[in-house]
Parts: structure tokens; C-alpha cells; sequence
């Protein structure tokens, strides 16, 4: 009985935690994968003029939205099988974007 008691403590202690989402990777991967249709960054020229921008988008979405969103994307978007680290890492990105 005692040893079930101090499962949960056992298997929270044994997961890894979670690292902190890093901006300049999620744009190193938004540069890769999304640039092709969104404009990412203000020193892109060329996006395709029916989908948002990243600077759009941290005006209008959450945190959660975000991460929402690119865990289950629309049909259009290609399924690029983004993990956990890199969704937080383009949130974080995409709130660098946000107007102050």
C-alpha cells in the first residue's frame, strides 16, 4: 500500500523536465518550414498573399491558440509532425512578433 502512495512522486521524479521555448529556434524553424506561404520575419519579401503573417497572428492569437493550432493544423498546411519543443519554440518566436 505504501509503495503506491509514492508512484505519482516516482514517476514525476523520472520525467524529464520540460526546457524553456527558445525564439530564435522557432525562427530558424519557421524559416524552414512556414516561409513558403506566411511571411516570418519583416525581412521577408515574398509570402503567398492569402495567408497571414507571423506579425498578424501574434496580434491575434493566444499562447494557447498557437500551440493549439500547429499541434493540429488546417488541411492547407502541410502536417510537418512539429514535437513539443518545437511548437513552443515558434509560440515563443511568433510572441517576439506581438506590436508592444
Amino acid at each position: 500500500m505504501r509503495l503506491l502512495a509514492m508512484l505519482p512522486v516516482l514517476v514525476l521524479s523520472v520525467q524529464p523536465a520540460a526546457a524553456a521555448s527558445d525564439p530564435a529556434q522557432g525562427e530558424q524553424i519557421a524559416r524552414r518550414w512556414c516561409a513558403a506561404c506566411h511571411v516570418v520575419s519583416a525581412d521577408q519579401t515574398q509570402a503567398n498573399a492569402d495567408v497571414p503573417s507571423f506579425a498578424d497572428i501574434a496580434k491575434r492569437k493566444t499562447d494557447g491558440d498557437l500551440t493549439s493550432f500547429l499541434t493540429d493544423p488546417h488541411p492547407k498546411m502541410p502536417d510537418m509532425s512539429l514535437s513539443r519543443q518545437e511548437i513552443a519554440d515558434i509560440t515563443a518566436y511568433i510572441r517576439t512578433l506581438a506590436a508592444p
